[in-house]
């Protein structure tokens, strides 16, 4: 079992809430926040001893890390078990993160919205008052959708260029503060 420092520990516990803020399951969030943090692979058992977990609880955690794309099977040489390690790249991690939130929250809302505004163009289905929050909302996840997927296929330098930019992008656009 490793041995975790009171800074290791904070880090953990402050993750695993967090992730109950985004929707996440605590305990997924802790696992992943144990294996950022890690030097090397970890093994599940040796998850769930050092964070006090059962090894049902780290392997259902493990499978739902792997769907997300932020965490991998390592094989270690002379050991059977499967290690696991999390992407330590925070950029490629959040992009990840990211792309999984667009495909479950986003695309799923605007497939339904279209087939709300469908149903809405029937006669007597929806009032135009209807139609127009549906028409708004459609058009907001939309431009939301388009825009992720224009700063998905940018490098992580650009990204951190546009980020930096701050006021100075909003002045580009003729937003002064």
């Amino acid at each position: 079992m490793a041995t975790l420092s009171p800074v290791s520990q904070k880090f953990i516990l402050h993750w695993g809430e967090m992730g109950t803020r985004w929707g996440i399951n605590r305990t997924v969030a802790q696992v992943h926040a144990l294996l950022f943090l890690s030097e090397k692979p970890l093994p599940a058992d040796e998850i769930a001893e050092t964070l006090g977990i059962a090894r049902s609880n780290t392997s259902t955690s493990l499978r739902e890390l792997q769907n997300w794309g932020i965490v991998k099977i390592v094989h270690v040489l002379g050991d059977r078990r499967d290690h696991f390690s999390s992407i330590k790249d925070v950029f490629a991690m959040f992009r990840a993160i990211a792309h999984q939130r667009k495909k479950r929250e986003i695309d799923p809302t605007v497939h339904v919205l279209r087939d709300c505004l469908a149903e809405a163009s029937k006669p007597k289905a929806a009032d135009a008052q209807i139609r127009r929050r549906l028409s708004d909302l459609l058009e907001f996840f939309e431009l939301a959708g388009a825009a992720y997927e224009r700063l998905e296929k940018l490098p992580t330098p650009a990204v951190i260029k546009i980020a930096k930019l701050g006021d100075r992008a909003l002045r580009m656009v003729g937003i002064s503060k």
